[in-house]
Order: C-alpha cells, then sequence, then structure tokens
C-alpha cells in the first residue's frame, strides 16, 4: 500500500525521524493535489454496466422486501435477507460510481439509481399508507387543506408547521389536478423531489469544482448522511426545503460568472426560489441564510480584481434576500419559530456541555430502551471513523482547489488563502463548515441526538466535498489501480451503508413494540381511531399517547391536544396510580371530550423511551393500575374497550356530557 513516498523522503527516514516524520504528516494531510488527476478523457456511457446494476438493484430490493416480509412473520431469516438485500443494493453500484474511469453520463445514472432505489428502500417499509411520526403531522395538514380549503388552520401536535404550508399545497395540487388519493400523490412528489435533489447536487459540486467525478463521489459521500434515506424521504416539510436549498445553491454557482441581462435573469430565479424556501421550512431557509451570509463576507473580505466586483454584488444581494424573506415570513406569520426551537437547542446544548465536563444529566439515558444489533453499530462507527480519515486528508486539499491557479506546490496555496487570495470563496466556505461534522457527531452522542441529527443534513453538504477530493487527490491519486481503485471506492460503500445503519434503530418491519413509532403503528390501533369518526365523529377533543396521538388525528380526524390545560401535558394524567388534585382540576377545566387509555404501555419499556413526550424519562413500563384508575372516578365513562384499548368520556367532569 504505497503512499508514492518521493525518494528524498526515504533518505530523509534513516537522518533524521523527526523531520522525516514531519513530513509524512504532510505529505498525508497536505494541499499536494498533483497526485490525482480529476477526471479521465471523456467517453461513452457503458451501457453493459448500466443494465447489470439496473438488474442488481432490482434484485436487492426484492430481497429487501422477502426481509420485511420475514419480519412481519417474525421469521429468524428476516435480517439476512434484508441486509443481504442492502449490501446488494449499495455496494456494486457505488464501487461503479467511484471508479475512476467512468463516463459523466454513467456516473448521474448510477446517483439517480441508487437515489431511488434508496427511496424504494423506505416506501416498501409501510407501502400503503404513511407511518412515521412527522408523515402523521403533514398528512393532516394536507386532508385539512383538501377538506377547509383554508391554510394556516392550527394544529397542537405540530403548532410550527401552518406557517409553512409549501408541501401541502404541492400535494393537494396534484391531488386535485389527477384524482389520486393522497399517499399515492404525496409519494410521486418526494420521488420526484430525491430524483431533483441528486441531480441540483451533482451541478452544484460541478459548478465549483468543474470535476464530474468528484461532484459524483461528494454526491455518494452525502447518501452516508443519517437523514438521507429516511428523514429526507418522509413526507415532511423538510424533504421539500432540503431539495430548494441545493436548487437555490446549484443556480447560484453556475451563475457566478454571469454578467448582465444573464445575472439579473438568474438573480430573479434565485429571489423565487428563496421566496418559495421562506414558506417551506424554517430550519432549511435558515441554513440558506446563513450560507449566503457566510458567502458574502467571504467575498469582501478576498482580494478582489476589478472584474469581480459585480460578482460581489450579486452574492450580496442574494445574501440580503435569503436573510430577509424568512425574517419577512415570520413577522407577516407570527409563527411560534422561537418557541419551538429555543427550548429544544438549549437542552441540546446544555446536554452536550454537561458531558464534556463530565456532570450527570438527569433523564439522558433511557435503560429499558433498546440499543441497535451489534452489527449495525459497528457499521455506523466504521462509516464515522472513514469519514474522519477522509476529512483529515482532505482539508488542506479542498482549500487548495480554491487557490490561485498559479500557486506553487507544496503549502503555498494555503499561504495565498490566508493572503485573502482564493479563486471561488464557495469551496473555502464549505470545507470550513466541515468542522461542524465532529460537533453533530458528538450531539448525536447524547440525549440531544436529535440536533446532531438534523445538523447532518446541511453538513454533509461540506462533508461530502472534502471526502471526494480527498479520494480523488490523494487515495486514488494518479493513474490508480490495484488497491487504489477499489478500497476508496469500498469505503464509500461503507460510508452509504453507514448512512442506512444510522437511519433507524429497527429498520426491518417487525411485530408491535411500545413507543416505538413506526413499529407501533398496527391494525387495531388503526381501527380503533377509524370508530371514533364513525360513531363520535370528526373533531372531537381527545388525548392519548404519542402513537395513539397521531393515529386518532390521521385515521379519527381528532382534534387531538397534546396538554389538558395549558402548562399540564397529557403526560400527568396517565402516569400516577391515582389521580392527583391538580391533574383531577385540570381534567375539570379543560374542554378535553375523551381519554384514550393503551394497555399494552404497561406490558415493555418504552422503545423511545418515552411514551407521551420526548422529556420524559422512562425505563420501566406504565403501571396498569395508573391506566385503569378512571374507572374508578365519578362523571368519567368507558364507552369503548376491545381488551387493549379504551376510551373514556370525560365530558361529565364539566357538564358537557
Amino acid at each position: 500500500m504505497s503512499l508514492m513516498i518521493p525518494a528524498h523522503f526515504t533518505a530523509a527516514t534513516r537522518i533524521n525521524p523527526l523531520q522525516a516524520g514531519i513530513q509524512l504528516v504532510s505529505l498525508v494531510i497536505g494541499p499536494d493535489l498533483r497526485g490525482g488527476s480529476a477526471d479521465a478523457p471523456p467517453r461513452p456511457a457503458n451501457s453493459g454496466w448500466i443494465a447489470v446494476l439496473c438488474l442488481t438493484v432490482a434484485t436487492a430490493l426484492l430481497l429487501v422486501v422477502a426481509g420485511h416480509g420475514a419480519g412481519r412473520r417474525g421469521d429468524t431469516v428476516a435480517p439476512l435477507l434484508f441486509w443481504s438485500g442492502i449490501v446488494l443494493l449499495v455496494v456494486p453500484t457505488s464501487l461503479r460510481i467511484a471508479w475512476p474511469m467512468v463516463a459523466r453520463g454513467e456516473r448521474l445514472f448510477l446517483l439517480f439509481l441508487l437515489a431511488e432505489a434508496m427511496f424504494y428502500y423506505k416506501v416498501v417499509y409501510s407501502p400503503t399508507s404513511f407511518i412515521h411520526h412527522d408523515e402523521f403531522l403533514h398528512w393532516v395538514a394536507a386532508d385539512d387543506l383538501l377538506t377547509a380549503r383554508r391554510l394556516f388552520l392550527s394544529s397542537p401536535l405540530l403548532p410550527v408547521g401552518r406557517a409553512y404550508p409549501a408541501l401541502e399545497i404541492l400535494t393537494t395540487a396534484i391531488v386535485n389536478l389527477t384524482g389520486l388519493p393522497l399517499f399515492v400523490a404525496a409519494t410521486l412528489l418526494l420521488a420526484v423531489l430525491k430524483g431533483t435533489f441528486i441531480g441540483a447536487l451533482f451541478l452544484f459540486f460541478e459548478s465549483i469544482t468543474g470535476s464530474p467525478r468528484i461532484s459524483a463521489i461528494a454526491c455518494l459521500t452525502y447518501m452516508g448522511c443519517s437523514t438521507f434515506v429516511q428523514f429526507e424521504s418522509m413526507f415532511s416539510y423538510e424533504s421539500l426545503g432540503i431539495v430548494l436549498c441545493v436548487l437555490i445553491f446549484a443556480v447560484e454557482a453556475a451563475s457566478k460568472d454571469f454578467v448582465g441581462r444573464p445575472r439579473l435573469k438568474a438573480l430573479g430565479l434565485i429571489a423565487l426560489l428563496l421566496a418559495s424556501l421562506a414558506v417551506t421550512h424554517h430550519l432549511s431557509a435558515a441554513f440558506t441564510a446563513i450560507y449566503f451570509v457566510a458567502l458574502a463576507a467571504l467575498e469582501a473580505w478576498r482580494r478582489h480584481g476589478p472584474l469581480r466586483i459585480g460578482a460581489r454584488t450579486a452574492v450580496g444581494v442574494t445574501a440580503l434576500l435569503a436573510l430577509a424573506l424568512p425574517l419577512l415570513w415570520i413577522q407577516a406569520r407570527g409563527n411560534p419559530l422561537t418557541s419551538y426551537l429555543a427550548p429544544v437547542a438549549e437542552t441540546g446544548f446544555k446536554t452536550l456541555l454537561g458531558k464534556i465536563l463530565g456532570a450527570p444529566i438527569p433523564g439522558s439515558e433511557h435503560p429499558g430502551a433498546p440499543t441497535q444489533p451489534l452489527g449495525m453499530r459497528l457499521t455506523t462507527l466504521f462509516a464515522i471513523l472513514l469519514l474522519a480519515l477522509g476529512l483529515a486528508t482532505g482539508f488542506f486539499r479542498s482549500l487548495a482547489m480554491a487557490a490561485p491557479r498559479d500557486a506553487q506546490a507544496g503549502w503555498r496555496p494555503i499561504q495565498d488563502i490566508l493572503n485573502r487570495r482564493w479563486r471561488d470563496s464557495r469551496i473555502v466556505l464549505l470545507t470550513l463548515l466541515a468542522f461542524a461534522f465532529p460537533v453533530s457527531v458528538a450531539f448525536r452522542l447524547t440525549v440531544a441526538w436529535e440536533i446532531g441529527n438534523r445538523m447532518g443534513t446541511f453538513v454533509f453538504l461540506a462533508v461530502g466535498l472534502v471526502v471526494a477530493v480527498s479520494i480523488v487527490h490523494f487515495w486514488q491519486g494518479h493513474a490508480p489501480r490495484g488497491w487504489r481503485c477499489i478500497a476508496p471506492a469500498l469505503a464509500l460503500a461503507v460510508i452509504v451503508l453507514g448512512g442506512v445503519t444510522a437511519a433507524s434503530l429497527a429498520p426491518i418491519r417487525g411485530p408491535y413494540r411500545v413507543a416505538a413509532d413506526p413499529q407501533s403503528v398496527e391494525t387495531m390501533a388503526i381501527e380503533t381511531a377509524r370508530w371514533t369518526r364513525e360513531w363520535l365523529g370528526a373533531g372531537n377533543r381527545f388525548t392519548a399517547d404519542r402513537t395513539n396521538q397521531m393515529l386518532l388525528a390521521g385515521y379519527g380526524r381528532q382534534d387531538v391536544r397534546v396538554k389538558i390545560v395549558g402548562g399540564v401535558f397529557s403526560a400527568r394524567v396517565f402516569e400516577d396510580e391515582k389521580l392527583g388534585p391538580d391533574e383531577f382540576w385540570a381534567l375539570v377545566r379543560s374542554d378535553v371530550d375523551f381519554l384514550l387509555v393503551d394497555l399494552r404501555l404497561s406490558t415493555a419499556p418504552p422503545m423511545l423511551g418515552f411514551y407521551f413526550e420526548p422529556w420524559e424519562a422512562r425505563g420501566r413500563p406504565q403501571s396498569p393500575a395508573a391506566l385503569l384508575k378512571f374507572n374508578d372516578i365519578g362523571g368519567v365513562t368507558r364507552i369503548y374497550d376491545n381488551g387493549w384499548i379504551i376510551i373514556y368520556d370525560v365530558r361529565g367532569l364539566h357538564g358537557n356530557s
């Protein structure tokens, strides 16, 4: 495994070990770009390889489906079928995409193929209905828009969602134009968005690097993000927001050298996309604003020639729009964004600081919650280590790509960067943004893992670029053969597999599990929710555990309440074996009509660590006595009981019976 060590270095190792060690480190992490040729001469796509890989992907997806079927039946062969399919799906296609001598069109086609196959992997988990928590929230909003024909209707389950209706508008437009069911229209839209995202991401990287090979490898690395395979494929506003975000980046990067009328047209398109993003998703809009403000700052700081003034002005205008449009929308709608995000961010940073300082964090562990199988955890860990290695060997090389082309070898490109001389601020910004990767990993090791998970969606835009530069200009090098071709490509396949293993605690569909979000959605609870709609009518005020809340809202069309009254969450009513005076009078003062009690909560600890709200810390099952205490309370009537699920009518407590 030679690293192409020059002869003068070999001689130095016999003279001065310290100097030799410094030279070795410089060789590994230094900014030298001469070891690699970014792209092969133009060549036609190999239709034979494309056909073989299409057949391979189809076979892999059949194995994944068979694994889910076996998991539903409880067969022990389910993991073998499922993971064989995942490996067959990811490894051959990744190897071909990362191979040095492949045509641009072939790489792009295979990226589309792999992205859509991974979207199918997510859909086949529940191919006929929504199943994830966030999907239920947006399903309810879309159904409200279809039935009420009104925007900005309130939602207790997602108060901030009413101010960002773009996803629901697009979906219901497809329903109205085609007559398709809402789930089918949503799935069709998400499939188009997934392909659009990969195409825009490829063009963005190609615009700033000029290399289809680096762009394809960067896109492949992004697929190793824990949110790509599942979270960004959900019927959720971030799935549309991240697509608009990358489209804006791609259009801006492609128009960076435009002047005159073409530049004005590009700015008009960017403004339209930014306005669309402002009403789509808050975090995507915030990241876009941060990106363009930082880009404008770098453009203002670096030394410009006389021909760069127009480009600097255009970036400044884009930054102003990216910052102003979301703020104007927030002011216009008065949405509760601060109250929605601030507590999560505050808790996350306090938890991370406590972990660093070694302080005990109350509720940071859920001893009853299961962990992933060892193989999945090792795959995720190995993928993180490979990403860290790629970042270490690609950071300075990525910066060197932005240095002036007349920069000499050695560390001269980095000196030029420090002297504010570089060709493209986008490369510099993305390279610096890669520093956020270890921060996102640190958050994922705490109870505030969701912050790290959401960060990864945006941080991997930078990680993909730096790792791709590392592979092309260091690990594969000039005219790669043997292990230089195979090892980096296999490493990329492991990174993509790590994204799959990190995306879910239990990716194989199995029998019912308590408080496990998708694995808690099953026929009995769905039929109970449908019963409420048929026999009680829609719009009744219900409260229940997290899983039954979303089922009642989705299938039952009920008005689900997270709080009994202001300051009293539903969990307080269910958690104790006796209803305390505070909780009793909260029920009396409330307008809640019905309580739904699921006795299965007493059979096992919650898989996600909580039954009602994420701030709970439960390592043991709910007490059966606590769930059945409503039988002995005057004014409360049991109106439904199927053996496991009970519905209590509490209107007698406040005179509404």
